[in-house]
């Protein structure tokens, strides 16, 4: 697991990178806001540890600013702070958990690995997208209905996953090659069509009910007939 602490104390860093490089992680230090931030960008981490007093920007606003961009990460705040604004402010600008300085490491570590089991938890279910008898696994990029396995090449997995992540919704053909061929849609070409067709017939082909359905002049919707 990759850890990313931003913690401007050199003790408090040592004190909490060595504890947790003792228990497997793999940590990175930043010592303020700015250089967080870089390094957040341009690098994966699992989990965020993060101080709220910082010598340039905030904890809280650091926060708020990776909060736009990534909304899935473990965020443990830290603070001296031992108050219930100081703890609310924390949480509205994004943090998942919060811990007061100073803390036993057992402690820290424990709190890690509860948003660590929570993170995977929410990944877990969202590794299987359904809808009516379909399924659709994007880890493995395998689909099934009702327990039957179906073959898809790699552009049909994208056009059904397009499909199952926006159930119930009228499709354009421009939305539609934008998003799984990364291109405009030139109104003089139907391969769109050609490809939602080859798609209809291998989830739809010996089951009792269509799911794909032409919505003329506006495009393509998953829904149950």
């Amino acid at each position: 697991m990759k850890v990313l602490l931003v913690e401007d104390e050199p003790k408090v860093a040592a004190f909490i990178s060595k504890g947790l490089e003792e228990c497997d992680y793999q940590v990175t230090i930043a010592r303020d806001g700015l250089s967080a931030k870089r390094v957040f960008d341009t690098n994966s981490f699992d989990l965020l540890i993060l101080d709220v007093m910082l010598p340039d920007i905030s904890g809280i606003e650091l926060c708020r600013i990776i909060r736009k961009s990534n909304t899935e990460i473990p965020l443990l705040m830290l603070t001296a702070l031992d108050n219930v604004d100081s703890k609310v402010t924390g949480l509205q600008a994004g943090a998942d958990d919060y811990l007061v300085k100073p803390f036993h490491f057992n402690e820290l570590l424990a709190r890690m690995e509860a948003l660590l089991r929570r993170a995977r938890k929410d990944t877990d279910q969202l590794q299987i997208l359904a809808f009516a008898d379909l399924k659709l696994n994007t880890w493995d990029k395998t689909a099934e209905r009702a327990g039957v396995q179906i073959s898809l090449t790699a552009k049909e997995y994208s056009l059904l996953e397009l499909f199952m992540l926006h159930p119930n919704k009228t499709l354009s053909r421009e939305y539609i090659a934008e998003k799984v061929w990364g291109i405009g849609f030139d109104t003089g070409t139907n391969f769109i069509d050609v490809y939602v067709n080859y798609l209809r017939k291998k989830i739809e082909k010996g089951f009792n009910s269509k799911l794909i359905f032409t919505i003329i002049n506006m495009g393509y919707i998953l829904k149950e007939q």
